[in-house]
């Protein structure tokens, strides 16, 4: 059995401002906005073959100090698309930020209206050449962890070197996901972005849990209540939901 991968969920103070926002960044269109006992979501329908949604979904607290675990990498086709991508999602409420990056660095680093980071590749990044506008889900995290991600999805490991690994899609459609190996930062609080999992039509939930705690998982309590969705972390600690087979 295996999992697939439903949506990249972000949490938001403002769904519907911060869907708009990356709408423009990858060229998606925003779906229709949800409302319901668990809150507002809005969703973002992909244009570009990738096989999952973004979902923005409505939560009370400001992102805090410290940076995600998890952020967007954006690819280009030119420095003229870069300069450009770069001003427009300035205009959408973006702003420059400095995470460390050098100067010989030739990706620009924004955060988006509610402060969750995202870089803007530039055009000679090879690494990402041949995906779409979404390059890659890059995380902070270790080698072993893009391992567990690769079992529990069923995805390829396209890249596996320096402690650094990568995974996509088995038809080669979407981004990839990356970790970037240790050290790994400490985790401060909740992370604002997180991957929801379902089994495939016909499975069964409770048996996808169990396949993946054996894989390293745990199940975790966030104050989610009675949902139908089980919350679990990864074993780097990242949270993740697997929801009801679809």
């Amino acid at each position: 059995m295996t999992c697939q991968l439903v949506a990249l969920s972000f949490d938001a103070n403002d769904p519907l401002r911060l869907a708009r926002f990356w709408a423009a960044a990858l060229r998606w269109d925003v779906g229709d906005a949800i409302v319901g006992e668990i809150g507002d979501v809005v969703s973002l329908v992909p244009t570009d073959g990738t096989s999952f949604q973004i979902d923005f979904g409505l939560v009370p607290e400001p992102k805090g100090a410290w940076a995600n675990r998890l952020h967007l990498d954006l690819t280009t086709t030119s420095l003229d698309d870069q300069t450009e991508t770069v001003a427009r999602l300035i205009e959408l409420g973006g702003r420059p930020i400095d995470i460390g990056q050098g100067k010989a660095d030739k990706h620009v680093v924004l955060a988006d209206p509610e402060g969750n980071e995202l870089c803007i590749i530039d055009p000679t990044n090879n690494f990402l050449s041949t995906c779409g506008r979404l390059g890659s889900i890059t995380c902070d995290g270790t080698r072993e962890v893009g391992y567990f991600w690769s079992a529990a999805l069923s995805w390829p490991l396209v890249w596996d070197q320096n402690e650094e690994t990568a995974i996509r899609a088995p038809d080669l459609t979407g981004p990839m996901i990356t970790w970037g190996g240790a050290p790994l930062n400490p985790k401060l609080g909740k992370n604002r972005l997180h991957l929801d999992i379902a089994p495939l039509a016909g499975g069964d939930q409770q048996a996808e849990v169990d396949r993946l705690i054996s894989l390293g998982a745990r199940r975790i309590d966030i104050g989610q209540g009675d949902v139908a969705w089980v919350v679990m972390a990864d074993p780097d600690g990242n949270e993740f939901c697997v929801l009801t087979p679809r």
